[in-house]
């Protein structure tokens, strides 16, 4: 797939991409954040993720292209390091409901509300 435009909705917070098969998608600053493709936030291998939270608020500074292949978000928290290709957005697209309920499932396992706190050790104003 191929994204035939994408754009940075700042207030509202949400990436909305539409691709060359018609899909289209609205994903939420906090669910890319919280999905990174990033080696911080999913390891190196399976298990090694790491549950991203307080991250309700957080907003984009840019979508840098990466050759025709990728989109680089820079978040308003410092992370900068994951690429999202074209086929990993569209996954999040397709895969949204369930990978959002994944989320919130992960958190009240560990007894947390929702939105959760943001960790005040890592927060970067």
């Amino acid at each position: 797939m191929t994204p035939t435009e994408i754009k940075l909705r700042t207030k509202s917070r949400v990436l909305e991409v539409a691709f060359d098969d018609g899909a289209r998608f609205e994903l939420s600053f906090e669910y890319l954040r919280v999905y990174s493709p990033s080696a911080e936030v999913r390891g190196h291998g399976p298990g090694q993720e790491t549950l991203q939270l307080g991250k309700h608020e957080v907003g984009i500074r840019a979508a840098e292209p990466v050759g025709n292949y990728a989109v680089k978000l820079v978040f308003d928290d410092g992370h900068d390091s994951g690429l999202y290709t074209w086929d990993y957005l569209y996954e999040l697209g397709t895969t949204r409901a369930e990978k959002w309920q994944s989320y919130l499932d992960r958190i009240a396992k560990l007894g947390l509300p929702y939105p959760t706190p943001v960790p005040k050790h890592r927060r970067l104003v």
